[in-house]
């Protein structure tokens, strides 16, 4: 494998870039992926049933700017983009595919691209919630998800699971369409590395934050229908809610409070744009990260929060029980009340909890040790 490049899926991490947006959590493992494989990797770009390997020279190049990003990623993509067209390969047979973002499993000629150019495909599966719980995504969105899964299982040579709770929900649908699960492995992700000392962000009052995309799925509306009752009780004294997050969809009655309830003003700060030492800061002074999702695939927010001392309040999800143990509180997504209460004591609070130093973080170093291991094994 160190003799032969592997091919590393760009696609994501290239709309990502362009687009401007901040990096999400799916967007964070591919950059890992980029670091760790990159330097002996070959790029894949891919759009619909077009995919093209870039030479090696023009792959580094390629990664190069996706490292560096910024304002100036659009221009130098371009300029480079037009001599990078006759430095495209055809990849060697038995080359390992890596595709860890989702990107094009649903296109139709995945399978017959992978079984023309003999490569062995590996796709990192993050969840299957548009599947599980399609009442909290786009229109459309289950159906395309359920072609994902499917394109993965026909095509794939091996699947890397970022938790237990992710492969068995693959394996029940695998079983629920009659296929067979491809090798695969479980390996943790790791949240981003924040160093020895965190100074805690201090925001002049006791607050508490919630990270992660403004959608239905994340259950914001729980936590604001909480703080207006706890501005309706506590005035001035009621604790800040930061929310960390871009807006996403399925949530227009959070959006219509963010925007316009009168009682949540002054009360609630939006962060739309943060950045990891940033964000690092905030929940280390928070009194408690707030995690209500009604569904995840992993909850790097959670292992970041327990890294830095900083309690947890999560719904009761298998993932969360997976990775953090009995170490946050858990409290069912459909308890107002039990909510209620526990931010209620937790704001009482003038101290947080001790740090749990009993919790060891999962770590990137860990995580590719595993894998390519693993891969070693694949036939």
């Amino acid at each position: 494998m160190a003799q032969t490049p592997l091919l590393i899926d760009a696609s994501r991490l290239i709309w990502r870039v362009w687009s401007g947006r901040l990096p999400t959590g799916i967007d964070k493992v591919c950059l890992a992926y980029l670091d760790h494989f990159g330097p002996r990797a070959q790029a894949v770009v891919q759009r619909g049933d077009w995919r093209v390997v870039l030479s090696v020279a023009a792959s580094q190049a390629l990664f190069g700017l996706l490292r560096e990003g910024g304002p100036q990623f659009r221009r130098r993509l371009v300029a480079k983009a037009f001599g990078a067209v006759f430095r495209v390969k055809r990849p060697r047979k038995g080359q390992v595919y890596l595709n860890v973002g989702h990107t094009g499993l649903n296109a139709p000629g995945l399978s017959n691209w992978v079984r023309r150019t003999g490569v062995k495909p590996v796709y990192l599966i993050h969840d299957l919630i548009p599947i599980t719980h399609p009442q909290f995504c786009r229109d459309g969105e289950a159906v395309r998800h359920e072609q994902r899964m499917l394109g993965a299982l026909n095509s794939a040579a091996g699947i890397i699971a970022n938790s237990q709770a992710t492969l068995d929900d693959l394996a029940h649908f695998a079983g629920t369409k009659g296929l067979p699960m491809p090798a695969s492995v479980i390996s943790w992700l790791a949240g981003h590395d924040f160093g020895r000392v965190v100074q805690p962000a201090s925001l002049g009052r006791a607050y508490f934050i919630t990270v992660g995309t403004i959608e239905g799925r994340k259950n914001h509306m729980l936590l604001l229908r909480i703080w207006q009752r706890l501005i309706a009780e506590l005035g001035d004294a009621a604790p800040l809610l930061v929310i960390a997050g871009q807006r996403g969809w399925s949530a227009q009655q959070v959006f219509d409070l963010l925007d316009n309830a009168a009682d949540l003003q002054g009360h609630i700060r939006e962060l739309g744009q943060c950045n990891d030492a940033e964000l690092g800061e905030l929940i280390a002074g928070a009194q408690a990260l707030l995690m209500p999702s009604w569904a995840e695939g992993f909850g790097l927010p959670v292992i970041e929060a327990l890294q830095l001392g900083t309690p947890v309040i999560a719904n009761d999800l298998p993932v969360y029980r997976e990775i953090a143990g009995n170490l946050p509180n858990y409290i069912a997504a459909d308890d107002e009340a039990a909510w209620y209460s526990a931010i209620a004591t937790f704001a009482r609070d003038t101290q947080q909890e001790a740090a749990r130093p009993s919790y060891r973080s999962p770590d990137w170093p860990s995580h590719f040790v595993k894998v390519e291991r693993w891969l070693e094994t694949l036939p």
